[in-house]
């Protein structure tokens, strides 16, 4: 793997992590009424499709950033959408 490729997985699990602890804090307390519907719908359209362009593209370091993000993003999209508060 080059110092390119290591450099863009470095960047996509600094960044990827940063939507871990939203992720926990809405999964543990189910709460989602101070968080963004258009922010989170835009957020897992918007990494779905760099993953379709990852995957096309054959690029690790976008699918993973992106991947993840989606997942995390889907996760608090789902608890969104289902939420009594919403």
């Amino acid at each position: 793997m080059t110092f390119i490729a290591l450099l863009g997985l470095l960047a996509a699990c600094v960044t990827t992590a940063a939507y871990v602890p939203q992720a926990y804090k809405t999964i543990i307390t189910r709460s989602t009424s101070s968080l963004s519907l258009p922010t989170y719908s835009l957020l897992f359209a918007g990494t779905t499709l760099w993953v379709v362009y990852a995957l096309y593209i054959n690029n690790l370091p976008i699918l993973v950033a992106n991947g993840v993000t989606a997942v995390l993003a889907g996760i608090i999209l789902y608890l969104k959408l289902t939420a009594k508060e919403s």
